[in-house]
């Protein structure tokens, strides 16, 4: 009997253990319902002249990029190459191209795809937002400002076989694995065709794209990661607005949810929403922007008028929940080069109004503050500074707009102030490299701002020969812009996603929670029927 009862105990054991491995193996098949939570619809399917974060979450389907982000290292790794020779001043970069990736018309990836994407980029009359990245190359500018016919620094060596200069010893991961940096197929990017039906290299292909929905995308056999992806279609809908998230996420219509604070204190309170829920301190910075070309914002008094003049902290404590941290600078706490030493302003509205009445505003002014619907940097928050800037004199008035109407306006100028969540990571340096004065609106420097002495420090760092030297200097410019004040420094996020039981595979995105790879996705059998 006793023989018979350890037999039974091992075979239910062998039975345990074999279901926990079951759970834990990725399954092929089914459908995923992933959510694009911001603004009502995408703003363009060419992802190389989008700015828009929305764009980013078909891309990373679609798309591959020459680097790839992993989440687990938390650093750039190759994609679309499999080796890489660096030269003893690491400015050249000789990359063996992947054989094995093909584009979703069946072409083979070869190095004049990526010079011509890179190209593309950087045509002076196309003003592409990821042109700030591809300006790292040597040659990329004299292209851009029309000196040269082609970029220098980008050399074919065979089809399998790509050459890339650097003007500078920086790391090329950084710049070379942003979604809007995408490998199109050589010469199609233009047709009007792509534009409608876009081919990657990514682990989708395009599908079907009804505006303002949902765009859908479907298994693509050939793609080089092999046993990937494992989903067969997945549907990335648009939703920006929480409370229609919530309702879905609740109803199982979608597979995640990225929560706001209020929904991200709800979840956290109830027993079977609490379970599955993915935190991580992402690298972005809510804040305000002031245009230059409104007089008063020439004055640093006045931008720093306005960072005393608004408590932060009541802000992110009474309509934030906590889900934010306090900005100091424009650096994130999860950033290397972050200083644990420096103070963010103090609320203190005396001061502000002695800065203005310095600055020759005694009676404050007024300004029009540009902003979307959004209740962690938008239209929420701006509601709540309103009384606080006119305590001091400043009269606030708001423009609410579309979040692609939104990412229009800034990057052309259109605005007196406007309020955003911006990147600021992971790389320190290309974060630092948007407030650098050459750095044109159009791509990042949405201030304009222009500062000697930052851009000397940000040199320094560029030539920095360690990180730990590079890190003290850009220390040194963060506190500096600090000082400066381009922007009203809120807070940096606490990014929360919740996803249902049956969804395996996310990862600890810092750069974005909510734009995965979605080739490693995969739902289980517990997943409702009919999907």
């Amino acid at each position: 009997m006793r023989k018979f009862a350890l037999l039974a105990a091992v075979s239910v054991a062998l039975l345990a253990g074999t279901a926990a491995f079951a759970a834990d193996t990725p399954r092929s098949g089914g459908v995923v319902n992933f959510v694009a939570p911001y603004g009502d619809s995408f703003s363009t399917l060419d992802i190389q002249a989008s700015p828009a974060t929305q764009d980013e979450f078909y891309a990373k389907a679609i798309h591959r990029t020459l680097y790839d982000w992993n989440a687990d290292l938390n650093k750039p790794v190759l994609a679309l190459a499999t080796d890489v020779g660096v030269s003893d001043d690491k400015l050249v970069y000789t990359y063996k191209l992947r054989q094995d990736a093909f584009f979703h018309d069946g072409k083979p990836l070869t190095a004049d795809d990526i010079i011509w994407s890179y190209t593309r980029i950087m045509d002076p009359k196309k003003a592409m937002p990821p042109a700030r990245y591809i300006a790292e190359i040597k040659g990329a500018e004299d292209y851009a400002q029309g000196k040269a016919k082609e970029i220098s620094g980008l050399k074919k060596i065979d089809d399998h076989t790509l050459e890339i200069t650097l003007k500078q010893p920086i790391d090329p991961g950084f710049q070379f694995m942003r979604n809007n940096t995408a490998i199109y197929p050589a010469g199609q990017g233009d047709s009007e065709e792509f534009q409608r039906h876009p081919i990657g290299l990514g682990p989708y292909k395009f599908a079907e794209y009804v505006p303002g929905s949902r765009l859908t995308v479907e298994k693509w056999d050939k793609y080089y990661d092999n046993g990937k992806p494992y989903a067969d279609k997945i549907n990335i809908m648009i939703m920006g607005d929480a409370a229609a998230r919530d309702v879905a996420f609740r109803n199982k219509e979608i597979d995640v949810a990225v929560l706001g604070p209020a929904q991200y204190s709800t979840y956290r309170a109830d027993p079977e929403l609490g379970k599955n829920m993915l935190e991580v301190a992402e690298a972005y910075t809510r804040a305000v922007g002031f245009n230059p070309d409104f007089k008063p914002f020439q004055d640093k008094r006045v931008r720093q008028a306005i960072n005393y003049a608004i408590d932060s902290d009541l802000i992110i404590k009474r309509l934030v929940k906590d889900k934010a941290y306090r900005a100091v600078g424009w650096l994130p706490n999860s950033s290397p080069a972050f200083d644990k030493d420096a103070k963010p302003y103090p609320y203190d509205p005396e001061k502000a109004k002695a800065l203005l009445a310095e600055a020759g505003y005694p009676d404050g002014f007024e300004f029009e503050l540009t902003a979307t619907q959004n209740e962690s940097w938008g239209l929420t928050i701006v509601q709540a500074i309103i009384p606080m800037l006119a305590k001091v004199g400043i009269k606030v008035k708001a423009k609410p707009v579309e979040a692609s109407v939104l990412a229009d306006v800034v990057p052309a100028g259109n605005f007196q102030a406007y309020m955003w969540s911006l990147e600021s990571g992971p790389d320190a340096l290309t974060a630092m490299q948007c407030f650098y004065s050459t750095t044109p609106q159009s791509a990042c420097n949405y201030q304009k701002f222009s500062n000697a002495e930052f851009d000397k420090i940000v040199d320094a760092a560029k030539a920095a020969k360690t990180d730990e030297e590079k890190n003290e200097l850009l220390k040194k410019a963060n506190n500096l812009l600090q000082d400066e004040a381009p922007v009203w420094f809120f807070n940096y996020n606490k990014a929360v996603m919740a996803h249902q039981p049956w969804l395996h595979g996310l990862q600890p995105n810092a750069a974005e929670i909510a734009i995965q790879s979605y080739e490693k996705l995969w739902v289980d059998d517990t997943v409702p029927s009919g999907r």
